[in-house]
């Protein structure tokens, strides 16, 4: 089942979060740059502000009661952007990023979005072709944010 969070997934959404991120930066940053508490603490923050904006969405993916999922989109500055898409690692490969990524092409599509940006570390190769295969393609005109590979998605 896919739903719009609500503050009482919070502790759930930043745990998933946590874990997922770790999967991609662990041997490319140092641990306490995304497990640390500082950054657990800014990753509540973030999260906590998302669910509550009225212009930013927050998807829950849940399988037999349990968070599994997690997507978040918002426009800034005139673009849709795709600011996160994670699944727990005991859930890969079991369809839930494809629903996930679905459910928010759809709402774009709703939306009248034309096209939608992310940002994808540079050594998160799994995501990557994850993307790509879902139409993802480097962005010609801002390929490279820092660390961080900008892809960009026309939607139809």
């Amino acid at each position: 089942m896919i739903r719009t969070a609500t503050p009482a997934d919070l502790d759930a959404v930043v745990q998933l979060h946590t874990e997922a991120r770790a999967t991609y930066y662990r041997g490319h940053l140092p641990e306490e740059e995304y497990a640390g508490a500082a950054e657990v603490g800014l990753s509540r923050g973030g999260w906590s502000r998302a669910i509550d904006r009225p212009d930013a969405t927050v998807l829950c993916a849940e399988r037999d009661g349990t968070l599994a999922g997690i997507a978040a989109f918002a426009v800034r500055d005139g673009v849709m952007h795709l600011t996160q898409l994670h699944v727990s690692p005991s859930h890969w490969r079991t369809g839930i990023g494809t629903e996930l990524h679905t459910a928010c092409v759809d709402a774009w599509r709703q939306a009248g979005v034309d096209s939608a940006r992310l940002e994808v570390f540079v050594h998160n190769t799994r995501a990557q072709a994850f993307y790509a295969d879902r139409g993802w393609a480097p962005d010609p005109d801002h390929p490279r944010a820092g660390t961080h590979l900008v892809l960009r998605l026309t939607v139809s």
